[in-house]
């Protein structure tokens, strides 16, 4: 069942520019904010592997280099939960770990299993004792460091975009290109929904912690909600989709926004704001206001944009641009609010007056407590 939906265009943010991270086309692919929210890791074309500060992206002298000794492309970040280490997923089965410590970057565990595969995905589930990668050839395999690498069985035949974990139970959702959408259960077996295979699912995040429920985003602007069943995975469903046919362009990708939300990124340009746990969506950038702003930076691929607070944030293009947005403001014009100050000036001093004078005055406190008596009789 399709639920064709209107998103009205309300521009809640200002835009403005950072210094970008280099000045030539760095080649960014992914990046993922660190669970304290202080750094943003970033990876990219040819190994490209680099530390920007989340809070001030725009300061350089807070990066960090990363040296990855890889010229494979780098294309999934996962942090762990504790936030100490970051796994990174890439090309003819590049698995690193990122060391916060000493800011090292090594190989990880038995990859000689996934030796040459494309890795497309990473992510660690809630208790953060596995986690999970996906290749672009429809496997999925597991890994602790103890044990290296595991293959979950049940692959497809489609690339797999993107893994999302629920952050209160070990139970994560995969996205396929043509091959629908998994779970991933406790015990680490996969399954796949039925009469999902028909969309191309670019992206999926479980957003909220309270809901037993995940979100699913498809070419075409659609989306669909995933039911999680905790006690059995393999009955989980999913709800109606939604297809937002007023939007401009189409859905490419998402990232965890502030307060339990999804931001969606739109190509060629804009972000949409899914609240899950009110089932609405509305846009927060549009395409229109970012090409008014800026038509160059608006012509950019979006590879990762965060939150530090509701509608505020920023922007990374594939280009390493840093667009900075914050709640709009609402300027008042001087002469209103001139205006505002005299009227509230009129009312306030002849009452203030009069007050001062009924106080010091027996004689109009006489006659006031007669008038009240002749009221209640």
């Amino acid at each position: 069942m399709l639920l064709p939906t209107v998103i009205a265009e309300n521009i809640e943010v200002d835009l403005s520019l950072e210094p970008s991270i280099a000045d030539y086309d760095v080649g960014i692919i992914n990046a993922a904010m660190s669970p304290d929210e202080n750094t943003v890791l970033v990876s990219g074309q040819d190994g490209y592997l680099h530390l920007i500060s989340a809070r001030n992206p725009g300061d350089r002298s807070q990066d960090v280099e990363l040296n990855s000794a890889r010229d494979n492309n780098l294309r999934d970040i996962a942090w762990h939960p504790r936030g100490e280490t970051a796994l990174i997923a890439g090309d003819f089965g590049t698995a690193l770990r990122y060391e916060k410590v000493d800011h090292s970057v090594t190989i990880v565990n038995g990859t000689g299993a996934i030796l040459g595969r494309d890795m497309s995905a990473v992510e660690w589930r809630s208790a953060g004792d596995y986690a999970y990668f996906a290749s672009k050839d429809g496997s999925v395999w597991r890994f602790s460091e103890g044990t290296g690498f595991m293959h979950l069985g049940n692959d497809v035949n489609s690339e797999i975009t993107s893994i999302s974990c629920h952050i209160n139970y070990d139970i994560c959702v995969v996205s396929t290109l043509s091959s629908g959408l998994g779970v991933i259960g406790p015990t680490h077996n996969i399954s796949w929904i039925s009469g999902t295979k028909t969309d191309t699912w670019i992206d999926v995040d479980c957003p909220d912690a309270q809901l037993n429920e995940c979100v699913a985003f498809g070419s075409g602007l659609r989306m669909i909600a995933i039911q999680l069943n905790i006690v059995d995975h393999t009955k989980s469903t999913v709800g109606s989709m939604v297809e937002y046919q007023t939007l401009d362009g189409d859905f490419i990708a998402a990232s965890r926004g502030y307060t339990s939300s999804s931001l969606i990124y739109l190509a060629p340009s804009g972000t949409v704001r899914y609240d899950a746990q009110n089932d609405v969506a509305k846009i927060q950038i549009s395409s229109s206001q970012l090409a008014d702003w800026d038509s160059v930076v608006a012509g950019r691929q979006i590879s990762y944009v965060w939150e530090t607070s509701f509608n505020n944030g920023y922007i990374l293009t594939s280009n390493g641009n840093i667009i900075a947005f914050e709640p709009h403001k609402v300027e008042i014009d001087n002469s209103m609010l001139t205006t505002i100050i005299l009227v509230a000036v009129s009312v306030s001093v002849p009452g203030v007056i009069l007050g001062l004078i009924y106080m010091n005055s027996p004689f109009l406190q006489r006659k006031y407590n007669q008038l009240m008596r002749k009221r209640k009789k």
